[in-house]
């Protein structure tokens, strides 16, 4: 099983930008699936995630309002919107599973190697 992650690139401040997280080898149709970004001084700041066995949504402080997590069945992906992009939002972005279950697929946390995004002011 494994994440792979697509969309990041240079964008203008102001501008979107759409993230998308495969799941390969597992459905993510109901898994807690969520986007953290890295930076050089932080690793790991969530930025949008999926709760509650899929039922909910959280936001990081500072993609509240601007950013959107979503689902897209057809391509067994979690989305991230991000709109209004700012220069502080520039990083890698990568998607996590929990350990758990998908089906009849078991599995330990899965990490996608992320994509990066530059955010040009």
């Amino acid at each position: 099983v494994e994440l792979v992650e697509s969309g990041g690139g240079p964008v203008q401040a102001g501008e979107s930008l759409r993230l998308a997280c495969v799941g390969r080898g597992f459905s993510l149709r109901r898994l807690d699936i969520q986007w953290y970004r890295r930076t050089p001084w932080i690793d790991g700041e969530l930025v949008a995630g999926f709760v509650g066995y899929g039922g909910s949504t959280e936001y990081g402080a500072s993609a509240q309002g601007r950013f959107e997590i979503s689902r897209d069945y057809d391509l067994n992906a979690v989305i991230l919107q991000m709109n209004n992009v700012r220069p502080e939002d520039a990083g890698t972005y990568y998607c996590q599973a929990p350990s758990g279950c998908s089906g009849s697929i078991c599995f330990n946390s899965v990490r996608g190697q992320g994509t990066q995004v530059t955010v040009i002011p």
